[in-house]
């Protein structure tokens, strides 16, 4: 190990001695595998601009549990479903576009939130933490709860995959064919809601859209596979929490920050990869058909 630390230059195993960066730790890593695997979903289906709009909608309802001294995963986990399911509903009718709907929700129960924060001074921290994020400062019940959302949501995506699948990719013909598309959509926005509520408090309502995308959308660079997607996104959203969390130790910037910033890194990193790689494979075959050709 020690032939480890000269080569990085830092003692890897330092941080482990506090119990605060262990909680931290393991936080992040559940963390980045659970968005990693409902990211999947998100970055798919076209959802990023509902993942961003729900976590608005919780900050709403957490700034109200606190006002109102209700638990934290009651009150703004109530506030958190029903917006998504409001949502859901209104886009279905078509009456105005789900872009708007949720514009018009979630912008209210965040604006809500920002008015409660300043009129309750006695509620501000709780509300900061939603807002901003607190890696280090997360309670065993935080990585309870991202625990056992990462349990169901992985058991459901297994019981589902299929008809998942089915209406990630193609709804019209899925509800032809007899899936339920409005029972799988409502699954869909519980485990949604369900994913922003255990984990907004660990990075925070300004970086959870970007936690929930970054990990699927660089999983989506490395494969065209449904079923790979959905276990490369988890391991690379752990790796990137871990990553991260070293990473905001050692340069003494808050986690949540940095954990986003390292997983934009590993995204770009992957970009320009799959760009050279596909560039020579393009400049490979058009060298091959020129040979062919000229034969």
């Amino acid at each position: 190990m020690s032939s480890v630390h000269a080569l990085l230059g830092v003692d890897l195993f330092e941080p482990l001695t506090y119990q605060f960066f262990r909680n931290g730790l393991l936080i992040a890593t559940l963390t980045g595998a659970l968005c990693g695997l409902i990211g999947v979903f998100v970055v798919l289906r076209g959802m990023s601009y509902i993942g961003h709009g729900l976590s608005h909608a919780v900050f709403g309802g957490a700034a109200l549990a606190a006002v109102l001294d209700v638990n934290y995963f009651l009150g703004a986990g109530f506030w958190g479903l029903a917006s998504g399911l409001m949502i859901g509903r209104v886009s279905r009718k078509r009456i105005i576009g789900a872009d708007a709907a949720i514009g018009v929700i979630t912008t209210a129960s965040f604006a809500m939130g920002l008015a409660l924060q300043a009129r309750f001074g006695q509620a501000r921290r709780s509300i900061d933490a939603v807002l901003f994020g607190n890696v280090l400062g997360v309670f065993t019940a935080d990585i309870v709860a991202v625990a056992v959302v990462g349990l169901i949501s992985a058991l459901v995506v297994i019981a589902l995959y299929r008809r998942l699948l089915f209406t990630t990719f193609d709804p019209d013909v899925a509800g032809v064919s007899g899936v339920n598309v409005a029972a799988m959509e409502a699954v869909l926005m519980v485990l949604l809601s369900a994913t922003i509520l255990v984990t907004v408090r660990v990075v925070g309502v300004l970086l959870i859209s970007a936690m929930l995308v970054l990990p699927a959308v660089t999983a989506r660079l490395l494969t065209d596979s449904f079923g790979r997607m959905l276990v490369l996104s988890p391991i690379l959203g752990a790796g990137i929490g871990v990553a991260g969390m070293y990473a905001s130790w050692y340069a003494d910037v808050p986690s949540g920050a940095v954990i986003i910033l390292v997983g934009t890194a590993v995204f770009l990193a992957v970009y320009v990869s799959v760009g050279v790689r596909n560039r020579a494979r393009v400049g490979n075959l058009d060298h091959h058909g020129a040979a062919v050709k000229a034969a």
